[in-house]
């Protein structure tokens, strides 16, 4: 132990155990009290009478205070009651004799008193009585203190029970406010999402888009239905479903599902450490079927590069042909029939190098440089012309042309314009029941705008088609016998020219098709 600890112990053992005030009016009894209470070691002062005693009191402040109930002036009771209000922990020993027995009861009863001692006493009983007094006031005082430190950590606890509610409650709105957030986004997707259990297929979660897919309200989500039957109505999982291989692998997968027509990309997500799966439902049947189309077309336009190519390509032997043909037909001695077999040779060699002019024209490319002045007869004409070997192969249907001689010029590319002729002529060819009737192409002038009509007397168009006929991949035909680009293709071509198209129809009369082209100002003022 070091010097300083001894110190400090040194002063603990001299301490007194406790401080005691005595309060009677004969010096002898307060002498003998003194002397039996020396070996207990407390600090005792002394007081005569009550009022001496009180006034010692608010010096002293004992622990224990012992009284004689008969004192001149204020008696035993009276004084220990004003002890209790000044020093509530004081404990309170009262010195009486046998006639005081009543007074010290309702002392007692009124807790005024701690204790009483008769005289004559006993010393050791009133040494013993002393120590209870001692111990009773430091059992108070650790329990006062013990309250002080229970009310303290109370307090403590009650700040920290209110901070742990307030944190719990906002971690609780903020994890609902996430909830929230994510549910939004979850439903502002409009890609059919759910949340698959992995074991049964059961549809745990679920956005709107894959409830609107399924036919359902949101509210019917989760269920215990499998994804299966839940989106599709099929009793078993999907062909090409990549569920298992995306839960086998532990990665994402990817399938194609056929359902009702229709083509569903199908992306599984595993979560890790989990027995659900994301899956996403993307319905890609249109863009399939877009890509189709432009692949026909793409098709088509190699096709017509080709032919154009050939059309090059012949186009040099046939004016050979002609060229011999007209030589042979100069020849002196020809008789009659081998002039008329020459002049039938040099008409179809003519015919030959006019078809092949106008599929030339056709299968050029549109640039810029192409726009000029043109006559739409001669447009209509040379479009007219291709379209009459198509007509080989349908001896039934009737081409009638109305060309109209002189008609002021328009400014555009003619092979563009050709193209919408044919698309025309090929659509009204298409409507024609059983590949008979009859097609008419006219052209004319109304007021400031040349035009060129196309007419069949095919089967019309309902009304309720009528504002989709010129959207891009609309259309009634049956499968194969269209891509729904044409009419779109040819009304951008003549929206790019400034015209303008009309329709008129009637259902099972057929169907009229003009399109209007502006006649540029600078020809309108000419003389």
């Amino acid at each position: 132990m070091g010097p300083q600890a001894a110190h400090v112990h040194s002063q603990q053992e001299a301490a007194p155990r406790g401080r005691l005030l005595l309060v009677d009016d004969e010096e002898n009894i307060l002498k003998s009290i003194r002397r039996v209470l020396r070996r207990g070691d407390w600090d005792i002062e002394t007081a005569t009478d009550a009022e001496q005693g009180l006034r010692t009191l608010e010096q002293f402040h004992p622990e224990v205070v012992i009284s004689d109930f008969r004192m001149p002036g204020m008696n035993g009771v009276e004084f220990l009651t004003q002890v209790k209000q000044q020093e509530p922990r004081a404990q309170r020993i009262m010195l009486t004799g046998q006639a005081d027995q009543q007074a010290i009861e309702e002392a007692i009863n009124r807790s005024e008193i701690f204790r009483f001692i008769s005289k004559p006493w006993n010393d050791s009983h009133l040494v013993l009585t002393v120590k209870s007094a001692f111990e009773q006031y430091a059992l108070q005082t650790e329990n006062e203190r013990l309250y002080r430190v229970t009310q303290a950590q109370n307090a403590e606890l009650k700040l920290l029970n209110a901070d742990l509610e307030e944190r719990v409650a906002q971690r609780t709105r903020m994890l609902s406010q996430a909830k929230r957030e994510w549910e939004l986004s979850f439903d502002c997707m409009e890609t059919p999402l759910c949340v698959v259990r992995a074991r049964d297929f059961a549809v745990r979660r679920a956005n709107l888009a894959y409830a609107r897919v399924a036919g359902r309200t949101i509210e019917e989500i989760p269920s215990e239905t499998a994804c299966y039957r839940y989106l599709f109505g099929r009793n078993e999982p999907c062909t090409g479903c990549p569920l298992p291989a995306a839960v086998e692998s532990g990665k994402g997968a990817r399938g194609e599902v056929q359902q009702a027509g229709r083509t569903y990309v199908v992306s599984a997500y595993p979560m890790a450490g989990d027995d659900r799966v994301v899956c996403t439902y993307r319905d890609v049947t249109e863009e399939q079927s877009i890509t189709r189309r432009l692949i026909e077309t793409e098709k088509m336009a190699a096709v017509g590069q080709l032919a154009g190519g050939v059309a090059h390509e012949i186009n040099n032997p046939l004016g050979g042909i002609l060229a011999f043909a007209q030589l042979m037909s100069r020849d002196a001695g020809r008789t009659g029939s081998d002039l008329e077999s020459l002049g039938l040779i040099e008409e179809s060699a003519l015919r030959c190098k006019r078809i092949v002019e106008s599929l030339l024209k056709f299968s050029r490319h549109s640039r810029v440089e192409d726009r000029r002045l043109f006559d739409v007869s001669k447009c209509v004409e040379d479009a007219a012309v291709l379209f009459r070997a198509q007509l080989k192969a349908t001896p039934r249907v009737e081409l009638s042309l109305g060309l109209t001689d002189g008609l002021p010029q328009v400014y555009g590319d003619p092979g563009q314009l050709a193209q919408v002729v044919l698309n025309l002529l090929q659509n009204g060819l298409q409507a024609l029941p059983g590949k008979q009737g009859r097609l008419a192409l006219v052209t004319g002038r109304e007021g400031d705008r040349c035009y060129f009509a196309v007419t069949d007397t095919g089967s019309g168009i309902e009304e309720k088609h009528l504002p989709r006929i010129f959207e891009p991949s609309f259309t009634t035909k049956a499968p194969g016998e269209g891509t729904g680009l044409g009419l779109s293709i040819a009304y951008r071509i003549v929206q790019d020219h400034g015209g303008s198209f009309h329709v008129d129809t009637q259902v099972g009369s057929g169907s009229r098709f003009t399109v209007f082209l502006p006649i540029p100002l600078q020809l309108e003022r000419l003389p």
